[in-house]
């Protein structure tokens, strides 16, 4: 009896010290929300360190990340990183701008090159801007390419790939396993179930991903060679073997030789250039006058205007129900979209998409919300990010007028749902799997046994027809015929330039053009102000926002070691992946032709087959 008294008074202590660590962490970070005040803001240079990525719609950080101390990726949200900049310009205190892209991961081409404009337009006003990394890939030389100065270390690298890569396909792993993957589709393109069916890409999707992808690089080389007439990006593309020839081998050389950098020089020497624009600094770190972003952006930038143009943000994958950032909750956007509308002071709506689809129950709900608006008169321009694709062009439909870039990627107008069964799997187990049935659907869609050939013929019905009601709303929207649109759709994946060709998009431009076309529309003059129908945090997020500190994950700094994405996150795209078929019904498709990071989800409630013959679409 001592001894489990001796362990009860041992595990009672553990609970109180537990409680006592919450209350302290509570506390503590009430007083420091409470408390904290914007550093103020001096003569300097604005410094923007993105080691991170950038996004439309920061995800929350996991609470128990943060108690663990588990450094997450930083995301960084595109129109608070331009309006930084654009403050900057006329802004007498920022001296110069420093981009420190060391642990830049990039964020999507249309989003990068967005921000590079904003880049030129500091520039534009005569301001300095330097860029320094160890080494630059695709992303950040895009990226640092806008910039007056591009300093490199002498032992790193500018190392360009281009898009493109391998996908994984599971089919001889699931022979393996004895696991079928049930298919329903509609859409000759519709790759995204290849990697259940094939182990390699058919050739339909080969050729769709290859014109995709001839079509990202060439839109990429554009943006380098405005940014930087005098780089030699052709020729670095088309032989850099032979560049790096003909400077000794020296990776640093070859890149200024190329005229793809100004400057080789380590950090403490362009920290040193630093220092010359915007002062000395002894005291500080890297020994300048340094302006930090979060301090600026809470001290010069207004984070709720309340303009009479609205703008709501469709960011990630289109989930059912609500969602708190990272995925886009078609019942949470619907809701704002709706209390915009109930406020007689909103004039236009702006629907900015940067998703590759989702749950088409989810999308629908969103575009219903949508055309109520224009059913009040309000003008609805659609401005469309790094992706709007499937779910997200079911979104975007609903718009008077759509903008996207050349560089976005949308179409893959197609539907598709898969159920995975594990007959085979049971057989090698030696488990038999048996039962009685009322009617022909009892028990079905049946994973132990495979679909019966009832279950299969309504499931596909179904997914014919949520394919026929795309292609009635699309070609409603783009004033065609479903015959018109069927030829452009079947699941192909275009790039913004070919979509515009294609009558899927109307015009080249970014946000700020989509603004000031809803600005035309609703005829508001010069008015151009905004308001974000953003869900406000709730006490929990603001609480957790506090902790989520300044540390973020390790990444590599030198080219190399960053074009290969680390061992870790290749087995975690393999388990998300698998997740993702042996979810079942509630499995959530997507485009494979769209490069995009989604943030993680939690998985989705099982749901009935019935529900699954709406739920899908990719």
């Amino acid at each position: 009896m001592r001894f489990v008294r001796a362990v009860w008074k041992l595990l009672v202590g553990i609970k109180d010290a537990l409680v006592l660590i919450l209350l302290l962490l509570f506390f503590g970070g009430l007083y420091a929300a409470l408390s904290s005040r914007p550093a103020p803001i001096s003569d300097g240079v604005l410094v923007l360190a993105l080691d991170g990525t950038l996004v439309e719609q920061p995800t929350q950080a996991a609470f128990s990340d943060i108690l663990s101390g588990a450094g997450g990726i930083h995301e960084y949200r595109l129109r608070d990183l331009i309006a930084a900049l654009d403050g900057a310009r006329t802004d007498d205190r920022v001296k110069a701008v420093a981009l420190d892209l060391d642990s830049f991961l990039g964020g999507g081409q249309t989003a990068i090159g967005d921000l590079g404009t904003a880049v030129r337009r500091v520039r534009a006003s005569g301001k300095t801007v330097v860029a320094f990394a160890t080494g630059y890939t695709d992303d950040s030389y895009q990226l640092a390419s806008n910039a007056s100065e591009i300093w490199l270390s002498p032992m790193g690298a500018v190392a360009i790939t281009g898009p493109g890569g391998k996908n994984l396909y599971y089919k001889g792993l699931m022979d393996k396993l004895g696991i079928t993957a049930n298919v329903y589709k509609v859409g000759t393109y519709k790759s995204a179930v290849e990697p259940y069916i094939r182990n390699d890409m058919s050739p339909e999707a080969r050729e769709n991903a290859q014109a995709l992808a001839g079509a990202l690089l060439e839109t990429w080389r554009e943006h380098v060679k405005l940014a930087r007439p005098a780089a030699a990006i052709d020729t670095y593309l088309k032989d850099p073997v032979a560049v790096l020839d003909a400077n000794g081998g020296d990776l640093g050389k070859a890149a200024v030789a190329a005229k793809l950098v100004d400057q080789l020089g380590e950090r403490q020497a362009y920290e040193a250039r630093l220092a010359e624009l915007g002062g000395k600094d002894d005291d500080a770190r890297g020994g300048y006058q340094a302006i930090k972003l979060a301090s600026y952006l809470n001290d010069a930038v207004d984070r709720d205007p309340k303009g009479p143009i609205g703008v709501v943000t469709v960011a990630g994958e289109i989930v059912d129900g609500k969602s708190t950032g990272g995925n886009a909750g078609g019942e949470t956007i619907a809701r704002l979209i709706e209390k915009g509308l109930r406020d007689d002071s909103l004039k236009a709506l702006v629907v900015r998409v940067d998703s590759p689809g989702g749950s088409a129950i989810a999308s629908e709900r969103i575009r219903q919300a949508v055309l109520a608006a224009k059913a009040k008169k309000i003008p609805v321009v659609v401005s469309m990010g790094n992706v709007a694709a499937s779910g997200g062009y079911w979104v975007a439909s609903a718009g008077d007028k759509i903008f996207a870039e050349p560089s976005t990627i949308t179409g893959s107008i197609g539907v598709f749902g898969i159920i995975p069964s594990f007959q085979g799997s049971l057989a090698k187990l030696g488990v038999g799997a048996d039962g009685v049935k009322t009617t022909p659907l009892s028990g079905e869609p049946d994973v132990l046994g495979g679909p019966s050939p009832e279950a299969g013929r309504m499931i596909q019905a179904g997914v014919e027809s949520i394919y026929r009601q795309f292609l009635t709303i699309v070609g409603q929207s783009r004033n065609k015929s479903m015959a018109d649109i069927d030829k452009i759709a079947q699941g192909r994946v275009w790039d913004g330039g070919t979509a515009r060709q294609l009558g899927l998009v109307d015009q080249f431009g970014s946000l700020d053009d989509a603004i000031a076309a809803a600005a035309g529309l609703a005829k508001l003059g010069d008015e151009r102000g905004v308001r974000y129908l953003d869900r406000a945090p709730s006490f929990r997020e603001e609480f957790m926002a506090v902790f989520s500190g300044e540390e973020s994950e390790s990444v590599p700094t030198d080219a190399f070691a960053a074009l290969s994405p680390a061992p870790d996150r290749l087995l975690a795209t393999a388990l998300a992946d698998l997740q993702r078929i042996m979810a079942g019904p509630a499995i959530q498709v997507r485009c494979l032709e769209c490069p995009v990071e989604l943030s993680a989800a939690p998985p989705s409630e099982p749901r009935g087959w019935k529900t699954m013959l709406l739920n899908l679409f990719g």
